[in-house]
């Protein structure tokens, strides 16, 4: 009986310690969770909560508010800038180009105020940002948006010059939007370079809402660069009495209010002429500039109060060696898309019956061609990540999930118009061979498309190869084989002192990764000339009438003039998304 007790006592004493042990591990992670929930004040005090789950409330009540009041922001400021765009183009007399170039020229000076203050004030205050992320503002992005930028500011330049030229005619307001725009460009630009990657902490409310700000201002500076670089693009039937079964009909350029009142307007210096066909060329570069913006923006205001659980990225290179059939095959479908495409310009201009449709079956053999090869290298690329077992990227993203978004988003203007190309051609019985061309071309565009899409979707999304070599290379393979240690480490060198030839060995690629490489250079060249092509200036929707034809020629300016658009931005950003899968691999 008297060893029964002190059992029974150390029952009651280790149950009594796992209790103990419990409640302090509780404690514990009470105590994470406090810490996790630190939030550090404007004047750089930190502020330990009392109540951690109050204040986890307070900080999430404080999140959501932000992202309303800025995304109301956007939304009023985007509806109202489409309205002005839409008006100006619409209405001939109550809204002129002029009231929406005071409009974008205000939205502008805000823009710009906001980002002076972003980085005089906001980024200077201690402890103002805290973490970056990684993923954010690659340096490739970051160097297209300054060459995009340098073409912007030349752009703004040339209108100036030739504004300048129309003074006496025209309103001040033109001169003055390009000076502000160039401004505005330099600043955001040299803006986005240096903060790309911030994770604000500190005026959280205030810089999200300057965010949307200045992603609104880029996306109604784009609306605005398309709409008039569309209206000088499409061309209408001369005649109402259009037959649907040639494609010899003459066309005219339909000009932009603004543009067509110009006729009266002589410029006082001789060289406006020169300066206006120069500018119109860059537009192409100032539309992109706007988007690589707006997306680099955006990221930035998913990031505002985000503490990044990796402070590390992945050391990601790219070597000419790797790649060589890709490059080389992508070289020649650009050099040939490139000729073909000056000829096509040449002849269309001709108002030759026989040469514009030479150049339209020229143009179509062209792109059925690049698209074919693309389709096959793309498929060939899904089948060896079907067969990678590389696993995918965890945890939140803002940049991939941007990309994913733009891509299958942007995509939609190419599908647009490709469907509408594929029911106009059959509701018209398919006739002539330019017309089964085309049709060809539109089905052969859908399946790349997709095909595209899932490969860029599952590249983004894999984690970068693993490199499992050592850094060291046996110089002398028979003194590795002697059994003498001092000898056989003596044989060991370090790579980087090896002559290229045999640092060559070191990088030695698997086969699937060589595929890919391959296939990304090639994929990467074939869209940068299914970009240059539409970007500056050809029009085959509206060289070839079936489309017109079969839904009259207002309604089918809308859907080319809306989907190709993105069409264009859905080849470059393809481009991007390619280089980092490309080095991914």
């Amino acid at each position: 009986m008297r060893w029964l007790a002190p059992q029974k006592a150390s029952g009651s004493y280790s149950c009594s310690s796992s209790t103990s042990n419990m409640t302090t591990k509780q404690d514990l992670e009470a105590i994470e969770n406090q810490i996790s929930t630190i939030q550090v004040s404007s004047h750089g005090e930190t502020v330990i909560p009392v109540h951690a789950h109050d204040k986890f409330k307070t900080v999430e009540k404080g999140r959501n508010w932000g992202w309303l009041l800025s995304g109301f922001i956007s939304l009023n400021i985007l509806l109202l800038g489409i309205a002005m765009v839409s008006g100006s183009v619409f209405n001939k007399v109550q809204i002129s180009s002029s009231h929406l170039l005071i409009f974008l020229i205000l939205l502008v000076i805000l823009t710009t105020i906001w980002m002076v203050y972003y980085k005089v004030h906001t980024s200077r205050v201690y402890r103002a940002v805290l973490y970056k992320d990684s993923h954010a503002g690659p340096v490739w992005l970051r160097g297209g948006l300054v060459l995009f930028g340098i073409c912007s500011v030349l752009m703004d330049i040339f209108k100036i010059i030739y504004y300048v030229g129309h003074i006496h005619c025209e309103s001040p307001v033109k001169i003055a939007f390009p000076v502000v725009q160039a401004l505005f460009v330099i600043v955001q630009t040299y803006v986005l370079w240096v903060h790309a990657k911030d994770c604000v902490q500190i005026q959280q409310i205030i810089t999200r809402c300057g965010l949307m700000l200045t992603l609104s201002t880029n996306l109604i500076v784009w609306m605005t660069a398309v709409t008039e670089e569309s209206l000088h693009q499409t061309v209408a039937p001369a005649e109402p009495s259009y037959n649907s079964s040639s494609n010899n009909g003459h066309k005219i350029y339909v000009m932009s209010k603004g543009r067509a009142a110009e006729s009266d307007c002589k410029c006082s210096h001789n060289m406006c002429d020169v300066f206006e066909k120069v500018y119109y060329y860059l537009y192409p570069f100032n539309i992109e500039y706007s988007l690589f913006a707006s997306a680099m923006a955006y990221v930035m205001w998913k990031n505002v109060g985000r503490q990044m659980d990796e402070h590390h990225s992945h050391n990601l290179r790219f070597s000419l060696w790797d790649v060589l059939i890709g490059p080389i095959a992508g070289l020649l479908v650009l050099v040939a898309g490139l000729a073909t495409f000056v000829v096509y310009e040449l002849d269309v201009a001709k108002e030759d019956p026989k040469k514009k449709e030479q150049a339209l079956t020229m143009h179509y053999i062209m792109n059925i061609v690049a698209i074919l090869l693309m389709s096959i290298a793309t498929l060939i690329g899904c089948i060896i990540f079907r067969m990678d077992k590389r696993e995918q990227v965890s945890g939140k993203n803002p940049t991939r999930s941007l990309d994913v978004g733009l891509l299958v988003g942007a995509s939609l203007g190419q599908f647009l118009i490709c469907y509408f190309t594929i029911v106009a051609v059959l509701a018209s019985g398919v006739q002539g061979h330019i017309n089964g061309l085309d049709l060809t071309n539109s089905v052969l565009t859908v399946i790349q498309l997709c095909l595209q899409n899932a490969f860029l979707i599952k590249g983004l999304h894999r984690e970068p190869f693993k490199e499992t070599e050592t850094a060291t290379i046996f110089a002398n393979v028979m003194a590795v084989r002697e059994r003498d240690t001092e000898r056989r480490s003596s044989s060991i060198v370090p790579a980087h002192t090896l002559p290229l030839p045999l640092t060559l060995l070191q990088g030695r690629l698997s086969w699937k990764r060589r595929i890919l490489k391959e296939i990304c250079a090639f994929l990467l060249f074939c869209n940068v000339i299914l970009w240059i092509m539409p970007a500056f200036g050809a029009r085959p929707q509206f060289d070839n009438t079936v489309g017109s034809d079969i839904y009259e020629f207002q309604t089918w300016a809308a859907v080319v003039n809306i989907g190709m658009p993105f069409g264009i931005f859905y080849r470059m950003h393809s481009v991007a998304s390619l280089f980092e899968v490309c080095l991914a691999s």
